[in-house]
């Protein structure tokens, strides 16, 4: 049956309608990504990434939302993805943001970023405070555990359990990832004072987040008949999300995507074949070249300009740039000499002064708002109404929170001044440099420029302020920018990126070497594994002055730290301690010696922190740690106490207090301090897991499996939670029951010494003491300092007596 034709949109309202889209060319890509949509994932034409790529200008940005737009006239659910997520977890929020704001909320995803935000400083802080049990380490570099390495060697341990490597590295030394998996283990894990699954959130992320990712995007794509995400400036993000989307297309890692998945990346360069050769049947290359003629005719004719030497200047000044022809197009003016530039042109045709002004202040910032605008052009303008008219701009592109430059009209504006008027570039710099730290001090605590970086809400303002004083003196500046570049490596390797980038990019606009050069070598660094943050610290060690070589040297003794190099920390903090007394180096070396078994060294360096240290906290939950951990309840008491009533809503030094309470014999106490640990935090994973314990010392044995099933709903997959479980359902006389936990904890940790301990105990218990000596040969191998592990194996093979009341192993 014929459509009815009141229906239908007439010829001429089509026609206008394609006159207002005004999108010109590109024609063929459109059509490749449209069809796709009419072939069902089965289809062996389907394709599952789009790869739009070409060089600055040619539209990328442009045709992936006119991309976006097509997805959505297929019923899509759609999310966009820029250079400014610096990370996965980055990635994975502004994706959840977009479907959000269409109306299908990641939930579960959501409340576990907000959980890596939260722990991820505290698990910073847990990761200083080094292993937090067990027995002392040998001098030097400890070998790493017969179970760890044969688990790296394998791959099984991700090198993301290195925070100075990173979750993405890879070629690095299974016995240096091994190394670092035993000292987070026992810093973060089952025998530790942290918080299991919370520490591999905070340190680790990645392998934590990606399957509930794949598992939220899943629930969402059963709705909707396609899911298309957009990943926009690839040439930057891929360093950092390349290795994450493979595994996502692969399956194995995360699990597997819904086949209604459309990706699309966008970059300048091509694919990394190392990364993605395995998956080139699935991508659709889409190279981008600049306008044909035809193609530019056409715009320009759209636009209504077709005064053919005018179209010829056009042609001349673009070269075909998408964004150079709608700049000219909108008011092309008449033709100009041969030597002129399209930025000339676009200037001589804004004959409004105040326009042309802020239209070149404006290219300085690398961002833009209302108050950037404001303070780039100074006083004695209506911001509101100029701002608004310079967004209106084709190249002023449009971000959540900010509007930018495309980089081809920025260049060449920020050249023009440069070498136009080098005073009134420098003042130009200067003033937004100074609005940026008046900005920075309004928002956040009055801090040291050392400490600054700790603090997130500060790092965005101090980058600006940064990028500007270079900008401004790149000679004078510099120093203070190697001084930030420690500060952003103490906070990893995303923030050290950001702030090499900052210097680059400084360098390249001044036109000045030795900026380029540096922040070049400080990338280079970060992209190889086996350098990273430790690489950035060799060259600010190399580089920085004197006021800020003891920083430098403290800086990269905690990395080493990190990576299990005991010795060479030791080294750098030796160094630094040589220029100058700071609490941060005594208290860098007071960890790096506890690590060596060596206390008492350690507790003369912690006592000279909390004696220089103005912020006494962080000094004195370090020090109560290392009494803990040698036995010294009373002096660690007393730490904590303090640090509890300088911070009480710091929650795991009042959970630390309460295991000290409960060492102490006084498990009432213990319990009052987690029960106020969980009102501050419910989803605290440790205390969970600690409370358990307490009320299994009091005999509720419920209430402890009421806490642990908690637990298991935080942490489904940490297998703390199930050995603590298995403790829990022994000492209610169901060791059958406590068996099968164990054996589920071991299944997600065959280097869990402990759990092969306990489960001996139990398989005793049922009276099979051959399971239980082959259980404690298997834990011994794993650990053979485990003296708790040797005399339960020399009880039960020697005498087959039964256990003692208190012959539990301990597990604080």
């Amino acid at each position: 049956m014929a459509r009815d034709s009141r229906s239908r949109p007439s010829m001429a309202q089509l026609l206008q309608q394609h006159q207002q889209d005004g999108f010109v060319g590109r024609r063929r890509e459109l059509s490749l990504f449209a069809e796709n949509f009419a072939l069902p994932p089965e289809d062996p034409r389907h394709r599952f990434v789009f790869h739009v790529r070409g060089m600055a200008g040619v539209g990328k940005t442009t045709l992936v939302r006119r991309l976006e737009e097509t997805a959505r006239e297929h019923g899509a659910l759609t999310a966009y993805v820029d250079e400014t997520a610096h990370d996965v977890p980055a990635a994975m929020a502004a994706i959840s943001g977009c479907l959000d704001r269409q109306g299908h909320p990641l939930k579960a995803l959501d409340r576990q970023l907000a959980a890596y935000h939260r722990f991820r400083h505290e698990a910073e802080a847990a990761a200083q405070a080094g292993p937090a049990d067990g027995p002392p380490g040998p001098p030097g570099a400890a070998a790493p555990s017969p179970g760890s390495l044969a688990a790296a060697q394998a791959g099984l341990i991700g090198a993301g359990m290195l925070p100075v490597v990173g979750a993405f590295a890879g070629g690095v030394d299974p016995a240096l990832v091994a190394r670092g998996a035993d000292r987070l283990r026992a810093t973060l894990g089952p025998r530790g004072r942290a918080r299991g699954d919370d520490a591999r959130l905070a340190l680790d992320p990645v392998p934590v987040l990606g399957p509930l990712f794949v598992a939220e995007l899943d629930r969402v794509a059963k709705d909707v008949p396609w899911v298309a995400l957009f990943l926009d400036t690839f040439e930057r993000t891929g360093p950092v999300l390349g290795t994450w989307l493979r595994d996502l297309l692969a399956g194995e890692r995360y699990g597997p995507l819904p086949g209604n998945v459309v990706l699309t990346l966008a970059g300048r360069d091509r694919l990394d074949p190392a990364c993605w050769s395995e998956w080139s049947h699935a991508v659709a290359d889409l190279p981008l070249e600049p306008f044909t003629e035809p193609e530019t005719r056409h715009l320009l004719t759209a636009r209504g300009v077709v005064d053919e030497p005018v179209v010829q200047d056009v042609l001349r000044l673009s070269g075909g740039l998408p964004v150079l022809v709608s700049t000219l197009a909108r008011h092309p003016g008449e033709p100009n000499t041969a030597g002129a530039t399209a930025v000339d042109r676009f200037l001589k045709w804004e004959d409004d002064p105040a326009r042309r002004a802020a239209a070149l202040a404006c290219a300085l910032p690398r961002r833009l708002n209302q108050d950037v605008f404001a303070a780039a052009v100074g006083d004695g303008t209506d911001a509101a109404e100029l701002y608004g008219w310079l967004r209106t701009l084709p190249f002023v592109g449009e971000r959540d929170d900010h509007a930018r430059y495309h980089d081809v009209v920025r260049a060449p504006m920020l050249r023009l001044q440069r070498t136009g008027s080098p005073q009134r570039w420098r003042e130009a710099h200067t003033r937004l440099a100074d609005a940026c730290a008046a900005w920075a001090a309004d928002a956040g605590p009055d801090v040291s420029p050392h400490e600054l970086w700790e603090h997130e809400n500060l790092r965005a303002l101090r980058l600006e302020e940064l990028y500007h004083r270079l900008c401004a003196a790149p000679a004078t500046a510099v120093e203070d920018a190697l001084r930030d570049g420690i500060g952003a490596c103490t906070e990893g390797a995303v923030q050290a990126r950001r702030w090499a980038r900052a210097v680059t990019e400084a360098g390249e606009d001044t036109d000045d070497l030795p900026l380029r050069r540096l922040g070049a070598a400080c990338l280079e660094a970060l992209d190889d594994p086996a350098r990273s943050v430790v690489g950035v610290l060799d060259l600010l060690v190399a580089r920085v002055g004197p006021d800020h070589r003891a920083h430098a040297l403290a800086a990269r003794g905690r990395a080493l730290y990190d990576a299990g190099r005991y010795e060479d920390s030791l080294a750098d903090f030796d160094r630094a301690l040589a220029l100058g007394p700071s609490p941060r180096a005594y208290t860098g070396r007071a960890l790096a010696h506890r690590a060596r078994g060596d206390l008492d060294a350690a507790l003369a360096d912690h006592d000279r922190a909390v004696g220089l240290a103005t912020r006494k906290a962080r000094p004195l939950a370090h020090r109560g740690e290392t009494h803990r951990r040698a036995g010294r309840y009373a002096e660690a008491l007393a730490d904590l106490d303090r640090v509890v009533g300088l911070d009480p809503a710091w929650v795991w030094p009042r959970a630390s207090r309460a295991q000290v309470k409960h060492a102490l014999g006084r498990p009432a106490e213990a319990l009052a301090d987690l029960d106020l640990a969980l009102g501050m935090d419910p989803d605290h994973l440790w205390s969970l897991v600690r409370r358990a314990q307490v009320r299994r010392a009091l005999g509720d044995t419920t209430g402890a499996l009421a806490d642990l099933d908690r637990a298991r709903a935080v942490a489904p997959g940490d297998p703390w939670v199930l050995g603590e479980r298995g403790e829990a359902l022994r000492a209610a006389g169901r060791p059958a029951d406590a068996v099968a936990a164990y054996t589920a904890a071991l299944a997600l940790d065959p280097g869990y010494a402990w759990a092969l301990g306990s489960r001996a105990l139990a398989h005793e218990a049922l009276g099979d003491t051959s399971a239980a000596v082959a259980d404690l040969d298997r834990a011994l191998a794993l650990d053979p300092g485990y003296a708790w592990a040797a005399a339960q194996r020399d009880r039960i093979a020697g005498s087959n007596q039964e256990p003692e009341p208190n012959s539990e192993q301990n597990h604080t």
